[in-house]
């Protein structure tokens, strides 16, 4: 088996979507335009790696409320600093800034709509395909 896809019941897919387009460089590999207006995403290489949607079915969290720890997007970078000024220019805001002792550096953000955002600077990266 090989990972496809998590999920996220959020109240804005379409501009959530969007945000992560224009300022992560996802893709929408695929899209829904009525409702729970489902847009999956891909990272650069062209994996889907997130759904989004708008499902009444379920509560949608109260993302802001919780600790990063209890759920994060995470992305890799080379220069968290840089993409961290930038996102919060794209209305991102802080939460935590967290040198690691090997050298890495984790930056932890909310995207506007309140869901936990890593940003990982990591001195050793994980290999992508």
């Amino acid at each position: 088996m090989k990972f496809e896809h998590f999920a996220l019941n959020v109240p804005a897919p379409q501009a959530h979507a969007e945000w992560y387009v224009a300022h992560l460089g996802f893709t929408i590999a695929r899209r829904r335009a009525d409702a729970p207006f489902t847009h999956f995403l891909a990272d650069e290489t062209g994996r889907v790696v997130m759904e989004l949607y708008s499902n009444p079915k379920a509560a949608i969290p109260e993302y802001a409320w919780q600790h990063p720890l209890v759920f994060h997007v995470a992305v890799a970078t080379t220069d968290a600093k840089g993409e961290r000024a930038r996102l919060e220019r794209a209305g991102a805001t802080l939460f935590l800034e967290e040198p690691q002792p090997d050298g890495s550096l984790l930056i932890m953000l909310r995207d506007p709509w309140g869901v936990a955002l890593q940003l990982c600077q990591r001195t050793n990266p994980f290999p992508l395909p």
